[in-house]
């Protein structure tokens, strides 16, 4: 059975604006969403990606991320939400989909999200570390909220000349620094 390949929605996409439509079962099309966007992460060499990014308005992500000590986690949540929330860290950010644009972000350092896995049942992620900034991220995401929504207006203004060009992908990805953190 061939399915379509997934392709990456980039800044000034309506989607990416999108408050994301909670999913109402897993069913085999929700798994093979989530399959694709796994496809499409790794392809694009990301630690996150969130269904409105593949232009699907499902409240759906994926990550798969290294934990400082070594440790992977790798999973799908389906109508996530951030049950705790202590702390607070800043940290540099990019975004699959605002291509060679890097920021500082301030998130919380530690979180609790549920939702439903792979499997439809509930699960709880406990997060820290770049699972804690993943997890953020990608819920912004599911709320049409771009990372670049979260720096100063300072900041942001800055940024605008590079925003214009990045619109619909324009900019080019491998402008990115190569020592960059990864992209959610």
């Amino acid at each position: 059975m061939s399915r379509e390949i997934l392709e990456l929605r980039y800044y000034g996409d309506p989607v990416l604006r999108r408050r994301a439509e909670p999913v109402e079962s897993v069913t085999p099309e929700i798994l093979a969403l989530v399959e694709d966007m796994f496809e499409c992460m790794y392809r694009e060499r990301g630690v996150g990606l969130a269904a409105p990014q593949v232009g699907v308005s499902l409240r759906v992500f994926v990550v798969d991320v290294e934990g400082d000590g070594g440790e992977r986690t790798k999973l799908a949540l389906i109508n996530p939400v951030m049950r705790r929330k202590e702390g607070s860290v800043v940290a540099e950010e990019g975004c699959l989909s605002i291509p060679g644009i890097r920021a500082d972000v301030k998130r919380h350092r530690e979180v609790l999200f549920e939702g439903l896995g792979e499997d439809g049942k509930p699960m709880a992620v406990p997060g820290t570390g770049l699972l804690a900034r993943a997890l953020q991220h990608e819920l912004d995401h599911l709320d049409g909220i771009l990372f670049i929504d979260r720096l100063s207006a300072i900041r942001r203004k800055l940024l605008e000349a590079k925003l214009a060009r990045t619109r619909f992908g324009e900019e080019d990805p491998s402008a990115a620094p190569a020592k960059a953190s990864p992209s959610l």
